[in-house]
């Protein structure tokens, strides 16, 4: 039970924030920024250097989050965030053998899907929960003409997700959100507290 159990927590969270960073001192700042802000999902993006030991402090540092990989491109990656204590694993786009090894290991896989075809067959090898990626490419009507057809899919939209559309795309059937630049840009120039100023932002106005 223990995908389940962490893929209910994350829906439950209806934002996951993609953490990324020039080193490793910014990507963790970045995330305490975001978990100062009331973020508790944390994807750790593999184009950060040490990606797995950002993972491992942060999963020290907050019992309450649920930090999780992303950027993973195939399976021998996402092994390597699996043993860091990675509790879900994003790719952009789908990889039948991460999806496997996800599987084996009971760790919720959510790849990137573009079309109706990319997101049947990444169901079909146990994905409960789709990453629409990239998400600007499409508008939140994206998701009630996909669920005519596959009702089941479950799409988390990632890319152009801002404070203007979030409540759309969310009212239109996204099950969370992924989001990344427009919470954490301010770590670029070292303003963590305009991340954590953003993040509250998002997460307010999720809550409304």
């Amino acid at each position: 039970m223990q995908g389940f159990t962490i893929l209910k927590k994350m829906l439950d969270q209806k934002i996951a924030v993609v953490i990324r960073g020039k080193d490793e001192a910014e990507a963790v700042k970045t995330a305490e920024a975001c978990y100062q802000g009331g973020v508790r999902v944390l994807e750790v993006t593999f184009t950060v250097s040490g990606a797995d030991d950002v993972m491992k402090q942060l999963i020290k540092q907050y019992d309450d989050a649920i930090v999780g990989a992303g950027t993973v491109l195939d399976s021998e990656t996402a092994r390597i965030a699996i043993l860091a204590g990675a509790e879900f694993i994003v790719s952009p786009a789908f990889d039948r053998e991460t999806a496997k090894l996800c599987n084996r290991y009971q760790i919720p896989y959510l790849p990137g899907c573009m079309t109706i075809t990319e997101m049947i067959e990444a169901s079909e090898y146990g994905s409960v929960v789709l990453k629409l990626f990239p998400g600007q490419m499409y508008s939140p009507s994206f998701i009630s003409n996909v669920k005519g057809p596959l009702p089941f899919v479950n799409i988390m939209p990632t890319g152009g997700i801002h404070l203007d559309n979030v409540k759309d795309w969310l009212a239109a059937g996204a099950v969370m959100v992924g989001v990344g630049g427009e919470i954490t840009k301010g770590a670029k120039t070292g303003d963590f507290k305009a991340v954590a100023e953003e993040a509250r932002r998002f997460i307010e106005r999720i809550e409304e």
